[in-house]
């Protein structure tokens, strides 16, 4: 590490209370990106992060508008054009949050209890976005300069599924040409091990629509002669699985890349015991496909999941009824070769193939995303190895991610560049649940890992 980035680094740790006041502002501002009711304050989010980039002295900063809510943009370029070129993402919305969640305080109000700070948005994206801007002005306030040229994009729909930031990045190819990309939306199980994550799982989402009678029939006059949509419905479910836990859909796992020896002893240096899962979890015992670890069952191989189930009557009391229709949600999380498209494809062609005659059955695709999967030799990589060494204190392992950021295979395919996903959060960090928090310490860390991360960058 040079001296300038020690001097970066130090100015940083001087600079706390202010950095953790200005993220406070940005946690009371409730962005939520899936409620219209809130598209000012979302709006109002834009602005605060336009406004204080602009304060920064970056440059080209702008509150650019989608078909959505608008994304927010600045760079500083000052490191020349031969020198590396850094694309920051982050996204500054948030899922809803109220007290009836279970909230112990107020989601929007930060409160400070033990270290971490409390509110929504914490450390799902806010805070971890907040550490790249930092970082950047660190260099700036102490150098002057930047060791590489920056790039910052940030979006205001991440939690409603992207729907407008591929078109925008399509679109703005020119504005966002960078030589790597940097995300910091994921975590590590402690704050001894940082994790780098190498993978991310992609998404089929469907809706199963099965319709039987009219209207709702009186069960004790047409019971017997009806199949109840809702039975119907179970019975399709049921068959999508194996007696092994495996998923039964024809097609379903031609295109998944096997795991290799050296990728399943990656994935083993981060595996977890059936105790330390259910302790996680709450549930009684673990569920799988027996041939695949734990971890290997959530990062590395395809899921099916039922999200939700509805149909008939719910309420208090009696209600003799066979329902008029029957309703279920399904995701599909998939793995590196597979398409989403074509998995929608063998779900919607087997679900129609042993739908009963009884009913009428409908299949729709909500949404997809692709997966994404980076070596971890990569020099962009194994430069955010060393950032953790000298800047975290630790040194990182590689992760897959069980969950989907479509965002990424985007930027990498239209970009052309890797994705490098720097997590700075922990696991325990209750992201979308209530009380959600974040460690001030991880965020004071985060900041001078990301100091680190634009000298080792400038060294490629």
């Amino acid at each position: 590490m040079s001296n300038a980035g020690d001097a970066a680094r130090s100015w940083s740790r001087s600079q706390s209370a202010q950095f953790q006041e200005e993220l406070f502002e940005m946690l009371r501002i409730p962005s939520l990106s899936g409620d219209p009711a809130f598209a000012g304050d979302v709006r109002r989010m834009a602005e605060w992060l336009a406004n204080h980039m602009a304060g920064l002295g970056l440059e080209k900063v702008a509150v650019m508008e989608t078909a959505g809510h608008p994304v927010v943009y600045g760079e500083w370029m000052g490191a020349g054009e031969d020198a590396p070129t850094l694309l920051v993402y982050g996204h500054y919305d948030v899922v809803p949050a109220v007290m009836e969640d279970g909230w112990e305080t107020d989601p929007f109000e930060p409160v400070v209890k033990d270290g971490k700070v409390f509110a929504r948005g914490s450390t799902d994206d806010k805070g971890q976005l907040f550490i790249h801007i930092k970082a950047l002005q660190a260099w700036l306030e102490t150098a002057g300069a930047a060791p590489i040229n920056v790039k910052i994009l940030l979006e205001g729909e991440e939690e409603v599924s992207s729907p407008n930031l591929a078109p925008f990045i399509k679109e703005h190819l020119d504005l966002l040409r960078a030589d790597v990309c940097v995300i910091s939306d994921s975590s590590m199980t402690r704050i001894e091990e940082p994790a780098i994550t190498h993978s991310l799982r992609g998404m089929t989402y469907i809706e199963v629509h099965v319709e039987g009678p009219r209207e709702d029939l009186h069960s004790g006059f047409f019971g017997g002669a009806t199949h109840n949509p809702a039975l119907a419905l179970a019975e399709i479910i049921t068959k999508l699985f194996n007696e092994d836990n495996s998923i039964a859909v024809p097609g379903f796992y031609d295109d998944v890349a096997p795991l290799s020896d050296a990728d399943r002893a990656m994935i083993a240096k981060t595996d977890i015991s059936a105790d330390e899962f259910k302790q996680a979890t709450g549930v009684p015992g673990v569920w799988g496909v027996e041939a695949f670890t734990i971890k290997e069952r959530v990062s590395a191989r395809p899921t099916l999941e039922i999200n939700g189930m509805w149909s008939g009557y719910t309420g208090p009391g009696p209600k003799t009824i066979i329902p008029h229709s029957a309703g279920a949600k399904i995701s599909c999380r998939l793995v590196g070769n597979q398409d989403p498209e074509r998995i929608w494809e063998c779900l919607r062609d087997y679900i129609e193939s042993i739908a009963p005659p009884t009913v009428k059955v409908s299949v729709s695709l909500l949404s997809t995303g692709r997966p994404a999967l980076f070596p971890a030799e990569l020099p962009a990589m194994r430069a955010a190895v060393r950032a953790y060494e000298k800047g975290w204190g630790h040194t990182p392992v590689f992760t897959r991610g069980g969950g989907s950021i479509p965002i990424v295979a985007d930027i990498a395919d239209m970009m052309s560049i890797p994705v490098v996903m720097m997590g700075y959060g922990l696991d325990s960090d209750g992201l979308h649940s209530p009380n959600e928090h974040y460690s001030l310490e991880m965020f004071a860390r985060g900041i001078e890992t990301a100091i680190v991360y634009l000298e080792e960058l400038a060294s490629l």
